[in-house]
């Protein structure tokens, strides 16, 4: 299980789904486990009865059928479903609204969807955002590109106007570029990571969740930026460096 965790982390995102089927296929006693922790580049669906977009997830899952955040409808119909308590369900719309506006501000667009469901095992809840963009051509020479985001908040019992939260982040990327001069180039991978902290619930867990969210993803664009663009960079420039420092010649002695 480990070396099979192992060969997922080095997976590039596109070639996820192919790698955890083999993998089942391999290892059937571990499915559960693989199913569980493998994350895999998000997938959309439509709402039919409210013309929205909402994306699928293990989270949202049950049987064969997932659960529309808008309608509370799973699709294809599910007649036992399970579906959140009143009190999750008034809290999960209230976080779509939210989570539009953020995802608006800061990816410009996009396709955003939020699930909650109750914690049996510590009293709490669970909160799971996602965040989906895809670009074709829109950004200087990217001729495709992708933005997977998931973040899952374990979120403790109240004790004494504070609660603990527990976030888990992964974000997955993936880009290619064509261009006459440097030719076509891919990049992919993903980045996870973990914050826990405990904060007073006076202003709403939807505030402090919404918090650790914008700090966490911060850290993770920074992190994308110094391995991945960084690193790609300095390896380019090393193997291929660019004419004007071919042409540079040290100073007569």
């Amino acid at each position: 299980m480990e070396a099979a965790m192992d060969l997922m982390r080095r997976m590039p995102p596109g070639s996820a789904e192919t790698a955890l089927n083999a993998l089942l296929t391999l290892l059937p006693d571990h499915s559960l486990d693989l199913l569980s922790q493998v994350d895999l580049p998000l997938q959309v669906c439509m709402d039919k009865e409210n013309r929205k977009e909402y994306i699928l997830c293990e989270y949202n899952r049950d049987a064969d059928s997932y659960r529309s955040p808008w309608s509370n409808k799973y699709d294809p119909p599910l007649e036992d479903g399970v579906v959140p308590s009143e009190e999750m369900r008034n809290l999960e719309i209230e976080a779509n609204d939210v989570f539009s506006v953020y995802r608006d501000q800061y990816y410009e667009g996009g396709i955003s969807s939020v699930y909650i469901w109750e914690d049996e095992d510590n009293g709490g809840f669970i909160a799971c955002f996602l965040i989906k963009k895809d670009g074709r051509g829109t950004r200087g020479y990217m001729q495709i590109g992708s933005w997977d985001a998931i973040h899952v908040i374990q979120v403790g019992p109240e004790d004494e106007g504070a609660a603990h939260y527990c976030l888990n982040s992964t974000v997955m990327l993936s880009l290619t570029t064509d261009n006459k001069h440097s030719g076509t180039f891919n990049l992919s991978g993903s980045i996870r990571r973990q914050m826990s902290m405990t904060l007073a619930v006076a202003d709403g867990h939807l505030v402090n969740m919404g918090k650790m969210i914008e700090e966490m993803e911060g850290k993770l664009r920074n992190s994308l930026d110094q391995v991945y663009f960084g690193k790609t960079r300095e390896m380019v420039c090393t193997l291929r460096p660019p004419p004007e420092v071919l042409n540079m010649r040290l100073p007569d002695s």
